[in-house]
C-alpha cells in the first residue's frame, strides 16, 4: 500500500485541487456535470456518529418519461472490517461483527432504503489466507436457516427491505460441503434463494479453493418488489462472461460483494464494475471490506514473499456505477462504512434504447466461437502471412 494512509481520492482531490479544477476532473472521473448528493435524515446521520462509520448518500436520476414513472429504488452498501482479533472465541467475534453491521442496517432503514448488501463472508474474519481448516470452518452455517439468515430475516421484515449477505456455507443436505454463498431474503422477512460463487481465486494468499470450489447456481437473478437483482460475487467481477449472464437474465442492479487487498487489485478496482454497468446496461454495487486481519499462525503462499500473519489492507472503496457510465465517488478505503444510492431503474432501459448494445450483440456468434473454443481439438482463429 502507500507510504502514507490515504483515507479516500476524493478526500485528497479535494484538499489540492482548486473549485473549478476539481469540478472538472469529477466530470471526467465520475461522468456527471455536477455530483447529486442525496440528503440523508438526521437519524441515519445519528445513528453513524454513534457507532463510528462513515455514511454518504448519491442518486442517479432518469430521463422522465410520458408512459412510465420514475421507478426509485434506494440501496445501501455496507463495508466493515472485523469487530474483535482473530484469536478470540468464534462465537463471540461473529455476535461483535453483527452487532457492527445491525447498527449499520438501521442507518440505511433510517435513510429509507429498499435493498441492503454486505460485503463477502461479512460474518468472519476473511481466514481464507491461512489453509487452516481449523477454525475457521466453523463460521460456515446453511443458508436457508442459520442463525445469520434468522437474525437478519427479522430485519427485513421489520424495515421492509430486502437484505442480500454472504456467508460461508455449510450445504448440510450434500455432505456438509462448504460453500462461498450469497443469501437473498425478501422485505417479507423470507428466504428467497441463494448463489454460490462462480469463480475462486488462487492468486496470491487468495487459498480460497482450500475450503470450497466453483458454485453450482448458475446466474441467477432474484425478481423482488424493488426490481430485479443479482449477485456476482468477489473475483467473479474480473470475467465479462459472468456479469453478461447475469444482464442476459434481466438483473438491473447486480451486487459484488468482495474482500480484495491493495496492490493486488485496487488499479482494477474502479474499472471492473462500472465497464461491466456499460457493457450490460444495469446498475452495479461493488462492495469491499476495510482493513488489516492478523491470524494466529504465520502462511505462505508461495509466491517469495516472507512468511506472514497479516492479510490487508482491504481497501474498501465501495461505490455505486450506473449504465450511462456514471459513478459514485467511494466510500473510504480504510473507514466501516454505508453507501445509500438512489436508482431510478428507468435508466437502464432508456441506455439500451440509446446505446443499441444489446440489439447489436452477437451471441449466436459468440455460442459457436465458445463452442469451438472449449473442444479438445480448438485452434485460434489466427491468420499468418504464407
Amino acid at each position: 500500500m502507500s507510504a502514507f494512509e490515504l483515507k479516500s481520492l476524493d478526500e485528497c482531490l479535494e484538499k489540492h485541487l482548486p473549485a473549478e479544477e476539481l469540478k472538472e476532473v469529477k466530470r471526467i472521473l465520475y461522468g456527471v456535470e455536477k455530483e447529486q448528493t442525496l440528503e440523508l435524515p438526521a437519524s441515519s446521520l445519528t445513528t453513524a456518529k454513534e457507532n463510528g462509520f462513515e455514511i454518504k448518500g448519491y442518486r442517479f436520476t432518469a430521463r422522465p418519461e410520458e408512459l412510465r414513472k420514475p421507478r426509485l429504488v434506494r440501496v445501501g452498501a455496507i463495508q466493515n472490517s472485523i469487530a474483535l482479533p482473530t484469536t478470540a472465541p468464534i462465537a463471540e467475534q461473529r455476535e461483535g461483527i453483527w452487532k457492527k453491521v445491525k447498527a449499520m442496517i438501521k442507518a440505511a432503514a433510517e435513510a429509507g432504503c429498499n435493498i441492503v448488501c454486505t460485503q463477502e463472508a461479512w460474518t468472519m474474519p476473511f481466514a481464507f489466507c491461512t489453509r487452516e481448516k481449523f477454525p475457521w470452518c466453523e463460521f460456515a452455517e446453511e443458508a436457508e436457516k442459520g442463525p445469520t439468515t434468522k437474525m437478519l430475516a427479522e430485519l427485513a421484515k421489520a424495515y421492509n427491505m430486502v437484505i442480500i449477505h454472504s456467508i460461508l456455507e455449510r450445504d448440510v443436505e450434500h455432505g456438509e460441503t462448504i460453500w462461498n454463498t450469497a443469501v437473498v431474503i425478501s422485505n417479507s422477512g423470507r428466504y428467497l434463494g441463494k448463489h454460490r460463487k462462480n469463480h475462486i481465486p488462487r492468486v496470491g494468499d487468495f487459498n480460497e479453493s482450500t475450503y470450497y470450489m466453483e458454485g453450482n447456481t448458475g446466474h441467477p437473478v432474484f425478481e423482488t418488489e424493488f426490481g430485479k437483482i443479482a449477485v456476482n460475487i468477489c473475483y467473479g467481477r474480473h470475467h465479462p462472461q459472468n456479469w453478461m449472464m447475469f444482464g442476459l437474465n434481466g438483473a438491473e442492479i447486480v451486487f459484488n460483494p468482495s474482500a480484495t487487498i491493495g496492490r493486488l487489485s485496487e488499479p482494477l478496482w474502479s474499472i471492473e464494475a462500472r465497464n461491466a454497468a456499460i457493457a450490460n446496461s444495469y446498475f452495479t454495487v461493488p462492495i469491499n471490506r476495510v482493513g488489516t486481519e492478523e491470524f494466529p499462525n504465520e502462511y505462505t503462499s508461495g509466491d517469495g514473499q516472507p512468511a506472514h500473519k497479516q492479510f490487508g489492507p482491504f481497501y474498501g472503496s465501495t461505490y455505486v456505477a450506473a449504465p450511462d457510465g456514471t459513478r459514485t465517488p467511494s466510500l473510504s478505503r480504510c473507514q466501516d462504512g454505508l453507501l445509500i444510492t438512489e436508482l431510478d431503474l428507468n435508466l437502464c432501459r432508456q441506455v439500451k434504447d440509446f446505446w443499441g448494445f444489446r440489439q447489436t450483440q452477437r451471441l449466436p456468434l459468440y455460442a459457436e466461437s465458445l463452442k469451438k473454443a472449449s473442444e479438445l481439438d480448438f485452434k485460434p482463429q489466427i491468420i499468418r502471412e504464407q
